[in-house]
């Protein structure tokens, strides 16, 4: 996400569920959505009712908020979605699962997607032996992402590794836990994304 320098468990509280922006702190007693269940400012814990178009947007800003994507961004990825065949919210979400930084948080190098950003962004990877520092740079099938040599000693993946995750790595996704390298398959599959995103909402915001 471009920039945004607030309180990230904000996010989580305006959505209602948590978003595991914060790594482990997300799955402890700490985190802000299970002490706090309600929207942050003096009004959060009044009730309102959305209309549809608020409906729509909440969704929206939601699966913004899960992948770390900027407005501008979010809409260039719908509109290469409605350009490809296929159901455009299926592709939407391929799009953005193809993203180098979530391969990286799906392969748990990273604890979060935000950290997985932040690696990417450091050039600690490389993509078919070139070294990629851009965060969203789409995969293909075929990709093949490795740690590059002078960053195997990187103390976060290490850590992250050795931690081991609950996260395991999805089928599209071939990964060499032992030379620290993975293949990109295929596509992800819909029913492999395991977030909560009704993405036909995001469509029709945008097809207004």
């Amino acid at each position: 996400m471009a920039r945004y320098k607030d309180e990230q468990c904000r996010i989580c509280r305006r959505e209602g569920q948590k978003l595991f922006l914060k790594g482990s702190r997300c799955y402890s007693d700490k985190c802000s959505v299970t002490r706090r269940n309600y929207a942050p400012g003096q009004h959060g814990q009044k009730r309102t009712k959305l209309s549809e178009y608020g409906t729509q947007l909440r969704e929206k800003q939601k699966t913004r908020s899960f992948y770390g994507v900027g407005e501008k961004q979010f809409r260039k990825y719908y509109e290469m979605a409605s350009m490809k065949k296929g159901i455009t919210g299926t592709v939407l979400l391929q799009i953005l699962e193809s993203r180098l930084d979530n391969v990286v948080y799906r392969l748990g190098f990273g604890v979060s997607r935000p950290q997985a950003r932040q690696l990417v962004t450091h050039g600690n990877f490389e993509v078919n032996g070139v070294k990629t520092d851009i965060a969203s740079y789409l995969v293909k099938p075929g990709d093949v992402i490795t740690i590059r040599e002078n960053r195997k000693d990187n103390g976060v993946i290490k850590a992250n590794m050795e931690a081991g995750s609950a996260r395991p790595v999805p089928e599209w996704l071939d990964f060499d836990n032992k030379k620290l390298t993975a293949k990109v398959v295929r596509l992800v599959n819909r029913e492999e994304i395991d977030l909560p995103v009704e993405e036909h909402l995001i469509i029709e915001l945008y097809s207004k």
